[in-house]
């Protein structure tokens, strides 16, 4: 897949979520069918537009992506699932705290899968991206380490966004602060990964050992 066709994919749906809150209105026609006439009319009717679109646009996004690479990763399929589930309950119950618990909970997962891993001495970081890196094994672990500890402090930033500032807040966050923050982390990565990079001499010669 493209660079270009897989970052649409990936914001896509979030960008359709910011303006899908902001705008509500858009969809009404849309929401009329799959949502209790109630809503479209309450103060919160943006974050609940938002949220039956986001589970829309996600849905479509992981079909799409399928369908041109016939696989999926295994962190958006899960973060596909969990959207499901959460935005269920948020319509369904009429409660947005679940739509807005959902990055908490994704990126607690992630980092309990990581950090748990390295508990059991496990860099579970390179079974996802041993294609892209080819690092030592201690480089591994700190960069494992690392994704974890990010993803902790990621659920712990959303924590305290949503409880403490307005909806509309915490959507412009969810949309232009987490995906920011993530990239801007992952730059800052390079130097360990140019410190513990395996040479492609190694590399290929260690493969070369491998099939003899």
């Amino acid at each position: 897949m493209s660079p270009a066709a897989k970052l649409a994919l990936e914001l896509g749906p979030l960008g359709l979520f910011f303006v899908a809150n902001a705008r509500p209105a858009l969809f009404e026609p849309l929401m009329r069918l799959v949502m209790p006439a109630g809503l479209l009319v309450d103060g919160r009717a943006g974050i609940f537009t938002a949220t039956a679109v986001f589970m829309v646009a996600t849905f479509v996004a992981l079909a799409l992506h399928y369908r041109l690479v016939r696989k999926l990763a295994i962190m958006p399929l899960v973060s596909g699932a969990v959207v499901l589930v959460f935005g269920t309950l948020t319509i369904a119950l009429q409660d947005d705290h679940f739509i807005k618990l959902k990055p908490t909970i994704v990126n607690a997962l992630f980092g309990s899968v990581l950090l748990g891993g390295l508990v059991f001495g496990r860099s579970l970081l390179s079974l996802v991206l041993d294609s892209v890196f080819q690092l030592t094994e201690t480089g591994w672990r700190k960069l494992t380490l690392r994704w974890g500890l990010f993803f902790f402090a990621l659920a712990l930033l959303n924590e305290i966004v949503w409880r403490t500032q307005t909806t509309d807040f915490w959507v412009s966050f969810k949309v232009f602060g987490i995906m920011p923050l993530t990239f801007a982390f992952a730059l800052a990565q390079t130097p360990l990964l140019m410190r513990y990079a395996v040479a492609t001499d190694e590399v290929t010669s260690s493969g070369d050992e491998a099939g003899a």
